[in-house]
């Protein structure tokens, strides 16, 4: 019978297919609780109030960097400023989304995004006090969020999601001398994120296993000597 020392005593090793259903868009109801900054339209506002921007900027959010295709420039319109025209809700949107884009690819951090805002109330046709308050709460509130989906975008390869490892002991080899001899089993979850991921399951060896942890080693070490210079 097989031995086994594992860290997940519930854990086993088995190739498997990890898939992560895409997420739906938020509905942008009147009256609802939006995500961005808690705030429940009752009603449609001027283009001048801030209570339906918390809600817009949400909407933004998830069509420009989530990947929602359904939240429309009609669909916003209509659930948050119904009262305003379309020709006059466009250039609105579109400021808003160029203010949006400009702190989330710039990375802002919060007295980066205190200024940025405070320069866009003095310039003409800029924002008001009001709106630039609303943006900074959702902005510190999404700003982890929005980070990790366009690190997500920008990725052309697979990456690490998750890791398990046991250790075992042979019972079937084609060498004699290999039998009841420990070996580690490490399995690792490679995918995208909303994507199907795939699992690569390996064997070590304590000698291999040996050679893979003095490679972790120096790594270690370029990279403490890279963020901690003499």
């Amino acid at each position: 019978m097989q031995e086994a020392v594992s860290a997940e005593p519930s854990w086993a090793c088995r190739w498997r297919t990890v898939s992560t259903p895409p997420s739906r868009p938020p509905l942008l109801t009147a009256g609802s609780q939006l995500e961005g900054g808690g705030t429940s339209v009752t009603m449609a506002g001027e283009l001048e109030g801030s209570k339906p921007l918390s809600g817009l900027l949400s909407g933004l959010a998830q069509s420009t960097f989530h990947g929602h295709p359904g939240i429309t420039e009609e669909l916003l319109r209509s659930q948050l400023y119904s009262e305003v025209p379309a020709e006059e809700f466009r250039p609105f949107l579109e400021k808003m989304r160029g203010l949006l884009k400009s702190i989330a690819y710039a990375d802002m951090d919060f007295n980066q995004l205190e200024a940025f805002l405070t320069a866009q109330t003095k310039k003409q046709g800029g924002i008001t006090a009001d709106q630039a308050a609303v943006i900074s709460k959702f902005w510190k509130s999404h700003k982890t969020k929005i980070k990790e989906s366009l690190i997500n975008q920008s990725r052309w390869e697979n990456s690490l999601k998750t890791m398990n490892w046991r250790v075992d002991l042979k019972s079937q080899s084609k060498h004699l001398d290999q039998i009841n001899v420990p070996v580690a089993i490490v399995e690792l979850e490679l995918g995208k994120s909303g994507q199907e991921s795939e699992c690569l399951c390996l064997e070590f060896d304590e000698v291999k296993l040996n050679q893979i942890l003095k490679k972790l080693s120096e790594v270690e070490d370029s990279i403490n000597t890279l963020t901690n210079p003499a």
